[in-house]
């Protein structure tokens, strides 16, 4: 199938997602989570200890305060809500989701991430064709995450979520996002490749007009990921090396 997959240097850019495309933060994430709780759990006396299962049942897929709420539920513990300002000492579930944000980033620092070898030598390929990149990412983390998978310095562009909150830009799957980054790297989207590995990021790039939207099935599906407007679906970037 790899014969039949466009030439991406054809075009004028290739804007990439970062969770899942480029590097596997969601593996971060799961350690997150399970390191925040266990912690939390043994200082509370809270039974039974927190296990992978709570990652998928709990929290895999909801907003962040929203599977606090729900795993804490699951042990019959209730705390007060509180609001997203809160400090991560807070015990609310504001404080323990940002709590959580906090472990994440030492947990990237002390374990690193690494991006994936296929989506690397896609960006190494591209580089050296002269094709411009960039990163359109939801994520308040996209600097961090590019900076400790030693990456950072190969985009010019990094729309992300730190972004989108100072230019109150609506998130995935709204074009504005994907729409923006085309705008900072200077590009157009009907001229450009979009590499995405959510439904709500393919969604995003076909609304804003991407020439190209690229799935990458991460375990989204790609039935799944054609029907929100993936014009090609492949498992790694690697195929497109070919």
């Amino acid at each position: 199938m790899a014969n039949d997959l466009p030439d991406l240097t054809a075009y004028d850019a290739v804007l990439f997602d970062l969770d899942g495309v480029l590097t596997p933060t969601a593996e971060v994430h799961m350690h997150a989570w399970a390191s925040m709780f266990t912690e939390l759990f043994t200082a509370w006396g809270i039974e039974p200890p927190y296990t992978e299962d709570d990652y998928f049942v709990h929290l895999d897929g909801k907003k962040r305060y929203d599977g606090v709420a729900s795993l804490l539920r699951s042990r019959d513990v209730e705390v007060p809500w509180g609001e997203p300002a809160d400090p991560p000492s807070a015990d609310t579930v504001c404080g323990i989701g940002n709590r959580k944000n906090e472990v994440f980033s030492r947990v990237l620092r002390e374990d690193g991430i690494a991006p994936y070898p296929g989506s690397l030598a896609l960006v190494e390929r591209l580089q050296a064709a002269g094709v411009p990149i960039a990163v359109v990412s939801s994520s308040k983390n996209a600097e961090e995450v590019l900076r400790v998978a030693g990456i950072r310095d190969r985009f010019p562009v990094v729309m992300d979520g730190v972004v989108a909150e100072r230019e109150n830009l609506p998130s995935k799957p709204d074009p504005a996002v994907f729409a923006e980054g085309a705008r900072m790297l200077g590009v157009d989207p009907a001229r450009s490749v979009a590499v995405e590995d959510a439904h709500s990021g393919v969604q995003s790039a076909a609304a804003a007009g991407y020439a190209l939207v690229v799935g990458v099935d991460r375990g989204a599906g790609a039935e799944a990921l054609r029907a929100c407007g993936a014009h090609v679906v492949v498992d790694d970037l690697a195929e497109f090396l070919a």
